[in-house]
């Protein structure tokens, strides 16, 4: 099994083997946006639109909690990927010891902060006494449980990165469909609003989170778990650290940034602009989780054989990926310019609610387009363990970009300008990133 994933990792097509490897990570990152846009879309038909824009008052709490599920699980998954290129199997296991003890640690730390000051956080990011009580009902069952999400979305990347795709794809499809089914149990049949979409959620990421921990244990596996790499390493753990510094970096950036958007959508559109922009988000969500999807399958890829020295076979995956990345995000713009009351009809009857999301989404997708591309570089620069370069791509939309253009632009636009801060700084990184790799395909042909 091993000569066999590290015999087409090396030799097969890179468009065949992206195939073997971003199929089952798209449908991975779908499955993981259907989470939450199942949760809004019978929340929204079941509980009202307060219900919505509470839910979206809890975005920044589960991307901060998300955040350290990423620092592990993508540092981890990278590292892994570049040690079984070099053959350094026992170091790669060695790896995924460090990554649970980490996991474990983490979690308990970052959810007793967030239970100990949920509603003080809730009031600082726009929340009103129309919509608290909607978030903290939610978040009183999810934030405890998120211990779950970090095991079932941290390992199962590693799970992929280490040669399982297919597998990795099948242990979240089943929690999403678990999911989808137990929802209207919970929001319709038990009458428990959006407590029953929190419980729900809670319980398919049980078993997904199960699904994923049997496979490390399993003998059948490349690399599992060992009583001797339990150990915390000091060296690991910063290579772990150095890798997923970059989507750490950029989850907690967009934890603040939503923290930012939800007190001016507040200030300047009220408790409905909160869900309008809910609305946007998810819808936005599914098209950005199909390009890290790719990415996701792109990391192995490239990790193995940069680690090998098969300099060419990384650049012809880079091009493929990001030509597919970009043709997404086009689909994606057509349908939020011609048909945004659309979109926003599948999440809520309210016709206020649908006025104000369809122009929100008309603006803020101005230059959707260019996005796939400069999330693709920037994983393509963590996949080669290029740190520094992959953080600061991350941070370039959201902090150094995005934060400045929210104070700016609502000053002088209102509403609008929270809409079209996006757009603006979408347009700003995607320059960056460009440069960036310019810079990096100059150098290697030299």
């Amino acid at each position: 099994m091993s000569n066999e994933i590290t015999w087409r990792l090396e030799n097969e097509k890179p468009g065949r083997l992206l195939m073997r490897y971003a199929l089952p990570a798209v449908v991975g990152t779908i499955v993981n946006s259907l989470y939450n846009i199942v949760d809004r879309i019978y929340i929204g038909h079941g509980v009202g639109s307060m219900a919505i824009s509470g839910l979206t008052l809890t975005f920044p709490v589960m991307m901060f909690l998300q955040a350290f599920g990423m620092l592990v699980g993508a540092g981890a998954s990278a590292r892994v990927s570049i040690l079984l290129g070099r053959k350094e199997n026992e170091k790669a296991e060695h790896v995924l010891g460090n990554a649970f003890i980490l996991v474990l640690i983490i979690s308990l730390v970052t959810i007793t902060v967030s239970m100990l000051y949920i509603k003080d956080m809730l009031i600082w990011f726009g929340g009103s006494e129309n919509t608290i009580p909607y978030a903290i009902d939610y978040l009183n069952i999810v934030i405890p449980s998120n211990i779950l999400t970090s095991l079932s979305f941290g390992f199962n990347s590693i799970m992929r990165a280490s040669g399982y795709p297919k597998k990795a794809m099948y242990t979240m499809l089943i929690g999403a469909i678990m999911n989808i089914i137990l929802d209207p149990i919970f929001i319709f049949v038990f009458d428990m609003g959006i407590q029953g979409a929190a419980i729900a959620t809670v319980i398919s990421m049980a078993v997904s989170a199960t699904f994923v921990m049997h496979h490390f244990i399993s003998k059948q596996s490349l690399i599992r778990f060992r009583k001797k790499y339990f150990n915390l390493n000091r060296q690991i753990i910063r290579q772990i650290i150095s890798i997923g510094i970059s989507p750490f970096s950029m989850q907690l950036c967009g934890s603040l940034v939503n923290v930012i958007m939800n007190s001016s959508l507040y200030l300047y559109g009220g408790d409905l602009a909160l869900g309008a922009n809910g609305i946007l988000i998810s819808f936005t969500m599914l098209l950005v989780m199909l390009v890290i999807g790719l990415s996701q399958g792109m990391q192995p890829i490239v990790g193995f054989n940069f680690g090998a020295g098969h300099r060419h076979r990384v650049m012809a995956t880079l091009k493929i990926v990001i030509i597919i990345s970009t043709c997404i995000m086009g689909a994606g713009w057509i349908c939020g310019i011609f048909f945004p009351e659309i979109i926003a009809k599948v999440f809520t009857s309210d016709q206020e609610l649908i006025a104000i999301t369809t122009n929100g989404i008309r603006l803020n997708f101005m230059l959707l387009i260019v996005v796939g591309s400069q999330i693709v570089i920037s994983h393509f620069f963590q996949s080669i363990g290029s740190a520094w370069k992959a953080m600061l791509l991350s941070l370039s939309r959201q902090l150094i970009f995005l934060i400045p253009t929210l104070f700016i632009f609502p000053y002088f636009f209102g509403l609008n300008g929270v809409w079209i801060a996006g757009p603006v700084s979408d347009g700003f990184a995607t320059i960056l990133a460009w440069s960036f790799l310019c810079h990096y395909v100059k150098k290697v042909k030299t």
